[in-house]
Parts: C-alpha cells; structure tokens; sequence
C-alpha cells in the first residue's frame, strides 16, 4: 500500500488505520439487518461466535463461563486445532459446549438463546461483524477492549468493554443496564448497509472533487 499512498484510501475501522496514508474517512462494514431480527426475549446462555483460534480468546470465554456458572455454547470453525485439543475440548461438558460451525439461521438460534456474546479477542480487531450481528438482534456484547470493539460497542450503551476476565465477570452482572432496542438503533444507524452505502458515495463524491480540483 505504501507505494500507492498518495492514492485515496478508505479504512473500516480508525483502528485498522496504517500510518502514512492518505485516508478520505473511515467506512464501517454493514450488515443486511433483515437477517438477524431483534430477539423478543433473552435466554440465559453465554455465546462465543468466531474462528476457533487464539486471536478470539475462546480460552477467555470459556474462563468466564466457569467463574461465572453461566452456560456457553461455542460456535465456529476450529481454525487452529492443536489451540482447540489444548485448550478448548478439555473443558467441554454439559454446560460448556462446542457445536461447530453456524449459518445465519444457526447465529439467529444462539442470539435467540443468548444473555450475552462474548468476544474476548487477544488482538486488536481490524472490524468485528459479529459484534454487529449480535447488538442487531439485541444481544449485548461483552468484548476486550481493543482496536475496533472500540468504535463497534458502546460502552454500557450496547455492552461493554473489559480488559481481562475478571472484568468480564463483573460485567455480565450489569447486562440489565442495556436496552436490546438501543442496540440494535445503533446498528442501524452505523452500521447497516444502507449506512454503509451512503459513506462510500460520500466518499467518492470526493475523490471527483479532488480529481476536478486537481485538473482545474
């Protein structure tokens, strides 16, 4: 990129930003909100939705869960298998489950059952879609406070930000604090597809400005 960095660049996250070069704004990802209605009523499961890997801490997840008592159902693909045979699968049982990879009717089902997403990633995050899936169906996110759960959550508005498991712990106890229809209003409102759509003509109406200037 940096050969090109007098060009125009679009970020999806001021935190996926790299130092340098030429921004225009920063574009939130959009999701169709039709896909993922706003749940009527919440369950009483802790969800983890991602790759099985180190990256997205499901040995977080799965630590919170056991502090906590809660249930967690764990979903994705297992993208690093020896991080899953250490330490994801031993600590499976009744309450801590691994059901493998879900479709949107699949997310929908975990979102319908869900008190919270957990989304305790070690890294920061360049965008993270299933923290916008998640808040569109009303589920409140618990994430680490880093790179763009920063910008995608609301702090005690549409989850919370937490820096370690403890803290983790400590948050699912204010879950009662965040309104299911606020979350899923501030989807709308950032991050939906229309909103999405509207950015980048935005952003191209002013890369012609610049060109037009440019050649004048």
């Amino acid at each position: 990129y940096e050969k090109y960095r007098d060009g125009y660049f679009v970020s999806i996250s001021d935190s996926d930003r790299a130092p340098g070069l030429n921004y225009l704004a920063t574009v939130y990802n959009g999701i169709d909100l039709s896909l993922y209605p706003l749940q009527e009523h919440s369950g009483d499961d802790l969800i983890f939705l991602g790759r099985i890997h180190p990256d997205k801490g499901v040995h977080l997840a799965i630590k919170v869960a056991r502090l906590s008592g809660c249930p967690l159902l764990i979903a994705g693909i297992i993208q690093d298998r020896t991080y899953f045979r250490e330490q994801v699968e031993p600590y499976l049982d009744q309450t801590i489950r691994y059901i493998g990879p879900v479709d949107v009717p699949g997310k929908n089902a975990l979102f319908a059952r869900a008190r919270a997403l957990l989304h305790l990633n070690t890294i920061p995050e360049r965008f993270g879609l299933v923290l916008t899936e998640a808040n569109a169906a009303g589920v409140p996110v618990i994430a680490m406070n880093l790179g763009s759960c920063r910008e995608v959550i609301k702090d005690g508005q549409t989850g919370f930000l937490v820096n370690n498991v403890d803290e983790s712990v400590r948050a699912l106890k204010r879950l009662g604090e965040i309104d299911p229809a606020r979350c899923r209003q501030r989807v709308q409102e950032c991050f939906s597809i229309e909103t999405m759509v509207k950015a980048y003509e935005r952003v191209y109406e002013t890369v012609f400005d610049l060109e037009a200037a440019r050649r004048s």
